[in-house]
């Protein structure tokens, strides 16, 4: 017996392995080698390609595909229809599978809907990607990212909200 939850219309994989206490919504597809933790609640219509990787705890919104090499720690949230990318430059007429690039988005980072990670990226702890955004390059801990490129704003806490100092705040946490 399972110790997740699929709805009936979900394709899992054999060679797939799902923490205890996943769910997992309409139209989903979760391929061998996916590996998802604990208490993750995956969406309807996502992809967990082989060798991706979801932490405990990670939320997966309706719509997006998360491809080999990309790599979620404990706590992320990915929004609606958010895109990872997994190759800098495809071309369809090229086979480039031995040019993945890994991303790695930090323990709970937030990526907004719509927003597009490119390849090769970190995204850091508790940083928090805009709705829309396209990240280029590194996000740093805490940082907010908005815009096309996504370009730094601010910072935020570990609750998402916006502040004022944050080094005052990582050598002090829940002081804003």
């Amino acid at each position: 017996m399972n110790e997740y939850q699929a709805h009936p219309t979900t394709v899992i994989d054999e060679g797939a392995k799902i923490g205890k206490k996943t769910k997992i919504w309409h139209f989903s597809h979760i391929m061998s080698e996916a590996i998802i933790g604990e208490n993750c609640t995956i969406g309807q219509n996502v992809l967990v390609s082989s060798k991706a990787v979801l932490g405990n705890n990670v939320k997966v919104q309706n719509n997006v595909s998360i491809y080999a090499g990309v790599v979620c720690e404990d706590d992320v949230f990915l929004g609606p229809s958010c895109v990872f990318t997994n190759v800098i430059n495809p071309r369809s007429f090229i086979s480039r599978k031995e040019e993945f690039r890994s991303t790695l988005v930090k323990q709970g980072a937030t990526i907004g809907a719509n927003a597009t990670i490119i390849c090769g990226v970190t995204i850091g702890e508790y940083a928090m990607i805009g709705a829309g955004a396209v990240v280029t390059k590194d996000a740093p801990a805490y940082a907010l990212i908005v815009g096309n490129p996504g370009k730094q704003i601010g910072w935020v806490d570990k609750e998402g909200n916006t502040i004022n100092n944050p080094i005052s705040y990582l050598q002090n946490p829940g002081e804003t």
